[in-house]
Formats: structure tokens, sequence, C-alpha cells
């Protein structure tokens, strides 16, 4: 029973603690006193109390702009939309301050952050790919600012990570267009990723799937287009097999070539190839 009492008393304590703890706040988010604001601000941030420190430092932003204590508050209002994990205005309001601000000590630090969120925000290469663009942007162009920064490395590992993110867009945009028989649009979509990405793991795929495209297109083609579609769909033949010799689409390859070849022949147009 006295355990249950003792229970009940602590209980009503706190919550008549954290009362008067939520009237003091809001209190001071009500109060004109900015020097109090200020202090109790910085004090909230350096406990990481960064839901409380918010609403202060973004007031002071404002009413404190053009002071010595800008800067610092100018840094942690973003540190804090950062740590909050609100991405979006944590990247603008660290750009704002390496303009605002460009010779300050944290100004590197601001520049790769702002960066930095936008590389977090990047969804899955499946869904818009806007913020993945943005982050590479981004981070090229701290790279060019800071080309000696403790941050390269990282920034050069998720630039990769990016574009292969990319990479493996691009190629389903490719596959889809295959899949869905729009073989024009296919060419014109695999011709654009191999010169966007000439390194592709997928280089071998995307060599044989435009030259089977192109075949396609071609036997499906009115007759005034198909000598044109024939001769493309044997330069891409001849193209995949010259580069990969040893590639696991050869034989297919090859017998695309000598269809073409025989239709060619049979539709007496004169072969590129020899």
């Amino acid at each position: 029973m006295l355990k249950k009492r003792l229970l009940f008393s602590l209980l009503v304590l706190g919550s008549i603690v954290l009362y008067s703890c939520k009237g003091s706040y809001q209190k001071l988010l009500k109060s004109s006193d900015y020097e109090l604001k200020y202090k109790k601000a910085i004090e909230y941030y350096d406990k990481k109390d960064y839901s409380r420190a918010l609403p202060l430092l973004e007031e002071l932003v404002t009413v404190m702009r053009g002071t010595v204590r800008a800067e610092r508050i100018h840094y942690y209002f973003a540190q804090t939309n950062y740590q909050l994990e609100d991405y979006l205005l944590a990247s603008y309001y660290f750009k704002d301050f390496a303009r605002t601000y460009p010779h300050s000590q944290y100004t590197e630090e601001a520049t790769f952050l702002s960066a930095y969120c936008f590389y977090l925000t990047s969804p899955p290469y499946t869904l818009d790919q806007a913020n993945t663009l943005s982050a590479i942007q981004e981070m090229q162009i701290f790279i060019n600012l800071y080309p000696q920064s403790k941050h390269l490395q990282e920034c050069n590992q998720i630039i990769d990570k990016l574009r292969f993110k990319l990479e493996n867009k691009a190629f389903d945009v490719c596959k889809l267009y295959y899949n869905i028989g729009s073989y024009k649009a296919a060419i014109v979509s695999f011709q654009n990723f191999q010169k966007d990405f000439p390194d592709s793991k997928y280089r071998e795929e995307v060599a044989y799937l435009q030259l089977k495209s192109a075949h396609l297109l071609a036997i499906n083609s009115i007759e005034s287009k198909m000598a044109e579609r024939l001769i493309t769909t044997q330069e891409l033949c001849q193209k995949y097999l010259d580069t990969f010799p040893t590639g696991k689409h050869y034989s297919a390859a090859s017998g695309i070539m000598e269809a073409s070849i025989r239709m060619m022949k049979n539709n007496k147009i004169k072969s590129p190839i020899n």
C-alpha cells in the first residue's frame, strides 16, 4: 500500500514538473526578451533538444540579423533542421549560410552538408531522380570549391553511388521501351545510355538489346524503310560481335546478322557488311 502511494505521489509530482516546464517554455516563446531566448536556444542546442531550440533559433535568425551573434545563430538553425531530419530545409539554410558568410569557419562544412542533404533525400532509383541529380551537382560544386577537403573521398563515393542509381534508372527506362515494343525509342535510349554510362556493367546487355530492337523494328517496317533499318541492324550486330567476341549473346547476335543478310538478299538490298 505504501509503495502504491509513493508511486502515485511521484507521478503527480512528475506531472506538475512537466506542466511547469511546458508553461515556462510557452512563456519563453511569447517573451520579447531576446537575450534570454538566445541563451536558452544555445542551451537547448547544446543539450541536443533540437525540437525546443528550433522555434527560438528561427525567430532569432531574423531578430539578430546583422549582429555579432547572427553567424552562429544562422549555422545552428541550419544544423537544427538537419538534426530534425528536415533535409530540404536544412540544405536551403546551409547554402544560404555559405552565401551570407563566405569566410566563416563553418562555411566549408555548411557547403558540404547542403549537398549531403540532397543525397539523403535521393529516393530509390525507381522513383523520380531530380534530387539525385541535384545531389551530384552540389557534390561536384563542393569538390571544385574545396579540392583539399577532408570530405573529398566521401564526396566521390557518394557521387559514384548516385550515378549508379541513375544508371539503373536509365537501364530500366531502356528496357521498358524494348518490352512494350517501342523499338525506335528503345534504340535511341540504348544509344543515349551508352554515351552517358560508357563503363556500365550493363554494356553488353545494352548493346545486344539495341541490335535486337533494330532487327525487330526492321522486320516490322514498311518496304520503304526496311532497307535502311536492316543496314542499321547489321552495323549494330557487327559492333556487338567486335566488342564482345566472348559475349553471352554472341551466338544470338550472329544469328540476327545472318537473318538480316538473308532478308536483304531476298529483297535485293546491298549489304554494307562484307
